[in-house]
């Protein structure tokens, strides 16, 4: 990755994220799980919060970009600080292949990305059919993929848990996999981010 862009995020990083925590502590659990290798992050999605206290449980050196939904990017406040998060927003409409492009490009230069499977953001107990992008990123670029499960209630000064599980080798055959493998992957991932959710 550029070293410009990496100190550019530590900066951020090392800046905003103390006050995130502040407003809303995090239980963070199964950090052993984390490497300094580029993966794609799975997790749940229930609050547009969700990417901003991810990010904040990272360590400052794990630089992260977050495929986040265009509309995300254009609220005032939110968008900005979400772009300095490391976010770029995707049409969800369409296939973004720009957004494609710059997920690939992003993982093939060292960073994390992170991407909501299930698209939009999900009622606790609502069940909605992930998409298999993320799958197709990830072996499209060479990387594993990793569940992670964010607490659906989030409250100001109370603790909002987030569970890191292994990751996850996607399965396929060929080059580039098949429709039917990325949402397979998908699935599966999906399926490890529930059991983190329900084991904690």
């Amino acid at each position: 990755m550029s070293e410009a862009k990496n100190v550019f995020y530590r900066r951020i990083h090392w800046l905003l994220a103390p006050v995130v925590r502040l407003f809303f502590p995090l239980d963070v659990r199964g950090r052993e799980h984390l490497t300094d290798e580029a993966v794609v992050l799975c997790p749940n999605h229930s609050s547009a919060l969700d990417p901003i206290l991810l990010a904040c449980a990272l360590r400052y050196d794990m630089p992260l970009r977050i495929m986040a939904k265009k509309q995300l990017m254009d609220i005032p406040v939110l968008g900005w600080f979400l772009g300095k998060m490391g976010a770029f927003g995707v049409d969800r409409g369409n296939s973004d292949i720009g957004a494609i492009k710059t997920s690939i490009r992003s993982l093939r230069d060292g960073w994390k990305l992170m991407i909501f499977p299930e698209g939009t953001r999900v009622k606790e107990g609502q069940e909605v059919d992930a998409k298999g992008g993320a799958a197709m990123i990830a072996i499209r670029s060479g990387v594993q993929m990793q569940p992670v499960f964010i607490g659906t209630k989030k409250r100001l000064f109370r603790k909002t848990k987030i569970v890191f599980g292994p990751v996850y080798a996607p399965v396929y055959t060929g080059k580039k996999g098949t429709a039917e493998e990325y949402q397979a992957n998908v699935e599966e991932v999906m399926r490890q981010v529930k059991e983190l959710g329900e084991a904690t």
